[in-house]
């Protein structure tokens, strides 16, 4: 098997210990043949569109985090070339989605025993992003996720948790016109995130999305959180309940537009912060993303 391999030296992972090299040892190991790249100091966009221009490769793989994934997926959507991931960001979420294993020798397996599954991808104007997209707060959100690259995801979720509620009186409120499948509505947030598939309630597992391809978007408005409240979200977060609090609408959608006085609204895809101008028009993109994932007999073991 022949891969274009693109590391992401600045992933919370590779920055705490994990070194590049080997990381290159581990899949030569494991009989993969990992071609070289031309320019290792080149911004990672133009070092992915590069991988993915490789003639003859069999897959792009990056190792990193949901940003590096996020930034593969944008240059390989619509293709057929598949992505392999190495999970070594902070939270790495699409990972936890997808069943893939978190250690860096299971990951490198998967890539050899694994098979391409086909998932959705978001879009906003243009821009794709496989996890959400977040509006409201996404410049503190990134932040406080920076402050803590380096913590078990875990931690790295509650300390979130509690700069976002430090940050919540003094940031002001947005309201928008969103036109939800057709239908005009006033939304007034503090919070608003735009999901690719919809996040489910199992013990012992935080933001996790099921289905990653049923062709929808859902939308999550938190519109008015005091402290009190905003603690109950973060208590609800450790509980795994926090999407009946009331203090959490939901709405599935297949179309999305959000409209606002401003030129342009601060938005975070995957953890990256964009200004995008305005309107945001969302849209879904069905199983437009082909990731090597494990096979169903190895997912159902846990081989």
């Amino acid at each position: 098997m022949r891969i274009a391999l693109v590391i992401n030296r600045d992933s919370g992972g590779i920055a705490s210990g994990v070194a590049p090299e080997a990381i290159r040892a581990r899949i030569a190991a494991a009989g993969l043949e990992a071609l070289g790249e031309a320019d290792p100091a080149a911004p990672l966009p133009a070092r992915i569109a590069a991988a993915v221009a490789e003639p003859g490769i069999d897959a792009v793989v990056v190792a990193g985090g949901d940003g590096t994934v996020a930034c593969a997926a944008e240059a390989l959507v619509g293709g057929a070339t598949p992505l392999g991931i190495l999970p070594l960001g902070t939270m790495n979420l699409l990972a936890r989605d997808l069943g893939l294993p978190l250690d860096l020798d299971g990951a490198v397996a998967n890539l050899v025993q694994g098979t391409p599954r086909r998932i959705d991808v978001g879009t906003v104007n243009g821009r794709t992003f496989v996890i959400n997209s977040v509006l409201g707060m996404p410049a503190r959100v990134a932040r406080h996720r920076e402050a803590h690259r380096r913590q078990h995801a875990l931690r790295t979720l509650l300390r979130w948790g509690v700069g976002l509620i430090r940050h919540l009186g003094r940031y002001p409120r947005i309201t928008v016109t969103g036109t939800i499948d057709g239908t005009d509505r006033r939304l007034g947030a503090r919070l608003m995130a735009v999901v690719v598939g919809d996040y489910v309630e199992r013990p012992g597992q935080l933001l996790l999305r099921a289905p990653v391809d049923g062709g929808q978007l859902t939308l999550y408005v938190l519109a008015n959180l005091s402290a009190w409240r905003s603690l109950r979200l973060a208590l609800g977060f450790a509980l795994g309940d926090w999407r009946r609090l009331p203090d959490v609408e939901r709405m599935p959608v297949s179309e999305l537009t959000i409209a606002t006085h401003r030129r342009a609204l601060r938005v975070m895809n995957d953890g990256e912060v964009l200004l995008i101008p305005s309107p945001l028009r969302y849209g879904i993109r069905r199983r437009a993303l082909p990731v090597i994932v494990p096979r169903p007999a190895d997912a159902a073991t846990g081989a």
